[in-house]
């Protein structure tokens, strides 16, 4: 295992703070001495745990220079960065990709590890770019930044010393659109210790769907539901996604916008149940939820797979047309009993995803590769 400061840590950008910032974040207090490079940063993008700023690229000028209103514009100049990333004296790095970051295998002769969130689902799936590139022209950018992200995730699969995936839904997906069978899961860390069980707490009625209301989440697949099941519903959350969430609201439908910590871990301990409609990578929320001792609905497909346990921790529905899983988890929540879901079993799988069994785990791939 080469020294902590022999360690690169590579990042795709520090421009806004969310599930894959806090795995770079546990990254780096694991080996401490480690550099962390990001082609563009801005500190309200930084979490706290980088002790240090991270090593910024040309890009970050460009950046700065449009105001960091968007990091869309700078996103075809991507690759270039990375490969220009100065890595020759790294012995081993480890990259946090979910769109050009593998690039920076080209930048080094080290050992490299790549913590994969997920391939660029934006450019392999074409429904997930329908209805984001805002016109025809920025359609046909989209598009042709793509072809580009294909090409650039390809050409680096092969010479990554290790890919890790973030669950098994991703490893399947780095075996089909990079023709890599070996990933490794190491599920991302979770703050199990922010989010605790109250015995105390008694449980309300209402469920809950927290988290960022953007449209790959389908947050409107919960809010359908609960208007068709006529259940209460709490929404804690914001984003784009948040003025369509309001028109398909029941009257039983409360939206609280975005809330602290303390009223979120206050609505995951009284819920009935925490809603996940969508197909995420892994999904973090869930798990938060899950080490408050309180069950989750999920659709079952993607990371849920991996994190809900169908029966013991919550509940899959089945995959389908939209109006199916809407009908799905309508006919779930309508059904569902939490005193059928044991509290302290649900918070012991939960901490099996802690920011240390994710640090351990680490480390150890680390020590294989090197």
């Amino acid at each position: 295992m080469p020294d902590t400061d022999k360690i690169a840590i590579v990042h795709e950008r520090f421009t806004e703070i969310a599930g894959s910032e806090h795995v770079v974040e546990q990254l780096a207090l694991q080996w401490p001495g480690a550099r962390v490079f990001a082609p563009i940063a801005r500190p309200e993008g930084t979490p706290a745990g980088l002790t240090t700023p991270p090593n910024t690229t040309w890009l970050n000028s460009i950046y700065n220079g449009i105001g960091q209103r968007s990091y869309a514009p700078v996103l075809p100049l991507m690759p270039t960065a990375f490969r220009r990333l100065p890595l020759r004296d790294a012995e081993a790095v480890v990259v946090s990709h979910h769109a050009f970051a593998t690039q920076a295998v080209h930048a080094t002769d080290a050992p490299v590890i790549a913590y994969v969130h997920s391939p660029a689902r934006w450019a392999w799936d074409p429904e997930l770019r329908a209805g984001e590139g805002g016109g025809r022209a920025g359609a046909a950018i989209l598009t042709a930044l793509s072809a580009v992200a294909r090409r650039c995730e390809t050409g680096a699969a092969p010479r990554l010393t290790t890919v890790v995936a973030n669950s098994t839904a991703v490893a399947d997906r780095i075996s089909r659109w990079w023709g890599r069978d070996d990933a490794v899961v190491v599920h991302p860390p979770v703050d199990t210790e922010g989010f605790t069980p109250d015995p105390t707490v008694e449980r309300e009625d209402f469920f809950l769907l927290a988290g960022r209301l953007v449209p790959y989440k389908r947050p409107d697949i919960a809010i359908r539901a609960a208007a068709l099941a006529d259940v209460p519903l709490i929404v804690a959350g914001d984003g784009r996604a948040m003025e369509q969430c309001r028109a398909l609201a029941g009257p039983k439908t409360v939206f609280l916008g975005r809330v602290s910590h303390e009223k979120l871990l206050e609505l995951h301990r009284s819920t009935r149940a925490l809603l996940m409609p969508g197909i995420e990578d892994f999904g973090i929320v869930p798990v938060e939820s899950m080490a408050t001792g309180t069950p989750v609905i999920a659709l079952g497909e993607g990371g849920a797979v991996d994190s809900v346990i169908h029966g013991t921790t919550g509940l899959h529905v089945q995959p389908g047309t939209d109006d199916e899983i809407v009908t799905g988890f309508a006919d779930a929540m309508k059904t569902f009993d939490p005193a059928q879901f044991d509290r302290a079993q649900i918070r012991v799988w939960a901490e099996g995803f802690s920011r240390a069994n994710f640090r351990s785990r680490m480390q150890e791939v680390i020590d294989a590769a090197v």
